[in-house]
């Protein structure tokens, strides 16, 4: 938690209560949880900390580089603590969401700026499949 907040003072943050409030959920969660199910075990804690405080303190932390956010199939934002680069895959049907090595995407990457000129930016979205639970035979 300590260096979750110097992380955030040393990207010019303030250290408020609701962000360590926010911060301290977070990480007894887990990845990939909502906005929604973040705050409801916030104000669990600490029923003054209203739902737009959490989503302004998101999109603060988010700014600081302190969190990720990713859309994973066509629900809502997750978001995770900004620790290592990885991305993720969703399964369709289960809703599992796996994290995956940036690695993974390096050679399409590199395709895609040599023959396009483009810039992949795939930490934004989740890529949607079927995991192995959940496949056929």
């Amino acid at each position: 938690m300590e260096q979750l907040l110097e992380l955030v003072r040393a990207h010019g943050g303030r250290v408020t209560t609701p962000r360590r409030a926010i911060l301290s959920s977070l990480l007894e969660l887990g990845s990939h949880v909502t906005a929604e199910e973040l705050a409801e075990h916030v104000q669990e804690r600490h029923p003054d900390i209203h739902l737009s405080t959490v989503y302004r303190t998101l999109d603060t932390l988010a700014k600081l580089e302190v969190i990720d956010h990713v859309h994973v199939g066509h629900g809502r934002a997750v978001f995770h603590m900004a620790d290592e680069t990885h991305h993720h895959v969703s399964c369709r049907r289960c809703g599992a969401v796996l994290e995956v090595p940036d690695s993974l995407f390096a050679e399409l990457a590199r395709q895609l700026e040599d023959d396009h000129a483009f810039a992949l930016d795939h930490g934004h979205f989740a890529l949607s499949g079927v995991c192995r639970r959940c496949r056929p035979g």
